[in-house]
């Protein structure tokens, strides 16, 4: 074999964050030829499956997989171990399929079984188990680096993370063809809009890391907006082709591909199918007909506005010179007296007010209060909206609650007002006066039940929703209360724009509360004269109409007609039942510095090549495509119109990525799952099969497993049975020196490799025997962790959980997974890291392990809880190895048992049984 030598090279790097270092050692490197064409690039073609002449393991070929195999092995002199026996197949099923363990009485009935396809049936009753879905769906967790924190600084939550994961485990229990499960992670929302999964499944492109300083604090057109935007693209172009195709074209970034056939301009060119999305919450309905329905009207909605638009249009290039007059004193009427009532006594001030963090969920509580700095006798409360961006009622809640306490704590509140009306009042179009009379207090609190949004005057509601008011004024004795501090629950601190102190500044938009307050009587001003800044408006009004009709009247009918008839479509909209969120990949519309391209004009950016990856060099513009050469019959750059929707984009790869003559994906696929089965794959690079990457120990086995895949409709299940059934498969683990002395890594499986369970299995395990396993399936994942600073940087300290709340005692599968700060006990157990593209997991042994095992809050209470279950029965020893080991005890290892509980007691004992190799291994 010819070698070539690559030189050592020092990479530096700086994105924006911190300097990265990459080192290329020294190293050989097989030469290629230029006119080879590397083996996962050649076409798929299914080979003939290979004859055995009776020999060595002729006789036990169950599969096809088989003849494959020992041709391999009789090549090395090399033959299959043993079948491993039936106590050990059942616990190596059950963790295969569904990451539980048997029960006792599961392996009795198995092992006692006479039906000659016991095994056969017991793989089909584990595949039909809805566990299933949630053991495998983790495996492609660990793939697309799943996670429900943002990462990077902050690491906020995402609380609507969890639809993605759900959909993973339905479509794996539902057996989803392959074919649709790329398509709708893809581009569900295009190929099948009106479906809870073809926007759930969305949730893939949303998977990874993401820099909210960078998109929420920094706007796009900064240098580090750039940055962040390049490398959310960056992730979501190396998340697709890694996960569906094994090819590392992310290294493409900085130059050409040094080694695979990817060039920048390909790589930028898959940048820019993802090129109009972010990172964001978007609505889906679960049920679908109420999608259905949505959609149906949103698109009648939008026909309406867009009809609407063009008969304003006409309306207005038919206005004469005296209506345009009119609405100049309009406006001027309107800049005269604001929206906060009588005439200016002082510039708008630049403090607008209090405004909230952002919620994500209109039904979240908020609340702000203000100290009067003594108890005093309360007269009136007033509450003014922000008054700003064009709403008179900006922030103002349309659900709240008015309360006064003594202490600011509220331990013993005093409602004062509450307003329920319905969702889409608007309480705070006008100051609001509250008769406080007969209350004595120290602190006033506002508390918002329902938040406001600025779009519920019409058009869709944005993702935002916020309690902001301009300012609190507390009357008492006839005069204006100056309180001496405000405190909320939280706050955008953005001066001299918002922040609380604002709150009590004594100004309210162009006016000083004071001086429209000298007796007290500061609400009925206001409201009289807003109510003569109507009345004038109102007037003007009557009398534009008046001249409009006369030169647009048909145009003015039609107008009315729509609107009306776009009314109707809002009104049914909003009797829809409400619409719930997934975080996935979306055209954002934006909120605050977030803006997205859905705020501009849904249109994909401009991808350009960089020089270096420099976000400062842009060099020639690329289109929407892909890697030529892959598949031959499909061009590499998508042919799309001028004016195509962005989904198209997706819509293009997703055809690509799925082509039958996609070598790349359905060789990663087969692999992949027979890497979980077999604890290596056919090739071990799981997610590189270019040129630095693995090549395959059996090339001919892949490509037929590939082919039987694709052409049997993509179907896991019958995958799983394939390699299940298998005579290779079913082996005992038992070492063999010969067999070794041949093929020391067992690459070529003349035994079964022998699995440490994962942390999430482990976890699951102890649960189980424990008797505390919840085996709820679905919903927002449980936290076993208590969050300090949530609405900044939170910090998520797993010491402070309650081992012992039931809500933590669901499948691993559901705990909610953060960045920044691994769990304890699942890291120490080399729990997937979900910041990175986890094709495979590391597996160490270290102290850390065996000091968690033995120490950790999780194993201690579950010891107990174990000793408890078994302290009653009369046998507990043997009913402890039983619940945990399946098997009956032998005499010593009773008696070594026995005795150790009657020194340590009884928990101890089950904690000793707990850290067994033989509950930490599959077999």
């Amino acid at each position: 074999m010819q070698l070539r030598p690559v030189t050592a090279r020092l990479w530096v790097m700086n994105n924006g964050m911190l300097p990265i270092l990459l080192l290329t050692l020294s190293s050989v490197i097989p030469a290629q030829a230029e006119d080879d064409t590397w083996w996962s690039l050649r076409p798929v073609v299914q080979p003939a499956i290979p004859h055995l002449s009776p020999g060595p393991d002729s006789e036990r070929v169950r599969t096809d997989i088989d003849s494959f195999i020992i041709a391999k092995q009789r090549e090395r002199g090399l033959h299959l171990a043993p079948e491993a026996d039936r106590r050990v197949l059942i616990r190596r099923l059950y963790y295969d399929l569904i990451g539980l363990p048997p029960r006792f009485e599961d392996v009795e009935r198995f092992v006692q079984d006479p039906d000659p396809r016991a095994y056969e049936n017991l793989v089909d009753r584990l595949l039909a188990s809805e566990h299933y879905g949630e053991r495998w769906a983790r495996h492609w967790l660990d793939v697309v680096h799943f996670g429900e924190t943002h990462g990077y600084d902050k690491d906020k939550l995402r609380l609507n993370a969890w639809p993605y994961r759900d959909y993973v485990i339905r479509a794996f229990n539902e057996d989803k063809p392959y074919v649709r499960f790329v398509k709708e992670q893809l581009a569900g929302d295009v190929f099948w809009p009106d479906t809870a999964d073809g926007i759930l499944a969305t949730g893939f492109i949303a998977a990874g890391p993401w820099d909210f300083i960078g998109h929420a604090e920094v706007p796009e057109e900064k240098t580090d907006g750039k940055i962040a935007r390049h490398l959310d693209r960056d992730d979501m172009v190396a998340t697709t082709m890694n996960t569906f195709c094994s090819l590392t074209v992310q290294c493409a970034q900085c130059h050409d591909h040094r080694r695979d056939p990817v060039t920048m301009e390909d790589y930028y060119s898959l940048q820019a199918v993802f090129a109009a999305l972010d990172r964001a919450d978007r609505s889906y309905d679960s049920d679908p007909e109420v999608a259905a329905t949505r959609a149906e009207l949103t698109h009648k909605a939008a026909a309406f506005e867009e009809n609407i638009a063009l008969l304003e249009k006409k309306i207005d290039a038919a206005k004469t010179p005296p209506i345009r007059e009119i609405e100049k004193e309009l406006e001027a009427i309107e800049q005269t007296f604001s929206s906060s009532g009588g005439e200016s006594d002082t510039d708008r001030s630049p403090r607008f007010g209090y405004h909230s963090q952002v919620s994500g969920v209109q039904d979240a509580e908020k609340w702000v209060q203000v100290d009067l700095g003594k108890v005093v006798p309360v007269d009136t409360i007033a509450l003014f909206a922000a008054d700003e961006y064009g709403f008179a009622d900006f922030g103002f809640p349309h659900r709240f609650r008015v309360e006064t306490a003594l202490d600011s704590a509220f331990t013993s509140p005093r409602v004062i007002a509450s307003h329920e009306a319905g969702d889409f009042s608007r309480p705070g179009a006008e100051p609001v006066s509250i008769d406080a009379r007969g209350v004595t207090a120290r602190f006033v609190r506002v508390t918002a039940t329902k938040l406001w949004n600025r779009r519920m005057n019409g058009g869709e509601l944005s993702s935002d929703w916020i309690f902001a008011m301009g300012e609190l004024a507390v009357i008492s004795c006839g005069a204006l209360i100056q309180p001496v501090a405000v405190k909320a629950l939280d706050s955008i601190e953005a001066l001299p724009r918002w922040g609380k102190e604002d709150l009590i500044d004594g100004v309210y938009g162009r006016h000083t509360l004071e001086k429209l307050a000298p007796n007290g009587d500061l609400i009925a001003r206001l409201q009289q004269d807003a109510s003569e800044r109507r009345a004038a408006a109102d007037a003007m009004r009557v009398k534009r109409d008046a001249l409009l009709v006369e030169v647009a009247g048909e145009w003015l009918a039609a107008l009315e007609l729509k609107r009306s008839a776009l009314n109707e479509c809002r009104e049914k909209l909003a009797a829809l039942p409400a619409a719930s969120s997934v975080y996935a990949g979306t055209v954002h519309t934006g909120s605050g510095a977030f803006k997205g391209r859905g705020y501009v004009d849904g249109k994909p950016r401009d991808i350009f090549v960089l020089n270096r990856g420099n976000v400062s060099q842009p060099g020639e513009k690329v289109g929407a495509g892909t890697v030529p050469g892959i598949v031959p019959s499909l061009p590499a750059r998508f042919q799309l119109p001028a004016d195509h929707p962005e989904g198209e984009r997706r819509k293009a790869l997703a055809e690509w990525i799925t082509h039958p003559d996609n070598s790349l994906t359905w060789r990663s696929i087969v692999n992949r799952v027979w890497q979980y089965h077999f604890g290596r794959g056919i090739v071990d690079t799981p997610n590189d099969f270019g040129r630095i990457g693995g090549q395959p120990s059996h090339p001919e086995l892949l490509d037929w497993l590939a082919v039987e895949f694709r052409d049997g409709g993509g179907s896991f299940k019958s995958l799983h049975r394939l390699i299940l059934n298998s005579a290779v498969y079913r082996q005992a683990s038992i070492h063999n020196d010969d067999m070794a002395g041949i093929d020391t890594s067992n690459q070529f499986l003349w035994r079964q490799n022998r699995q440490r369970l994962e942390a999430e299995a482990v976890r699951d395990s102890i649960l189980f025997v424990a008797g505390r396993l919840d085996e709820t399936m679905g919903g927002p994942s449980f936290q076993d962790f208590i969050i300090e600073q949530p609405d900044h940087s939170p910090h998520y300290q797993y010491h402070l959980a309650d081992p012992d709340d039931p809500k933590t005692h669901r499948r691993a599968v559901y705990r909610f997974v953060v960045r920044s700060q691994p769990q304890p006990f699942m890291n120490a157990l080399d729990c997937a890291d979900p910041s990175q593209l986890v094709d495979k997991r590391g597996e160490t042994n270290t102290a850390l392990q065996a000091l968690a095992m033995m120490n950790n809050n999780f194993l201690l209470r579950m010891s107990e809880h174990f000793a408890t279950r078994v302290g009653g029965e009369a046998d507990p020893i043997g009913t402890a190895v039983r619940l945990a080991l399946a098997r009956e005890p032998v005499l010593s290892e009773k008696e070594m048992l026995g005795n150790y509980a009657s020194r340590h007691g009884l928990a101890a004992t089950c904690r000793l049984i707990f850290n067994l190799n033989e509950l930490s291994y599959v077999d």
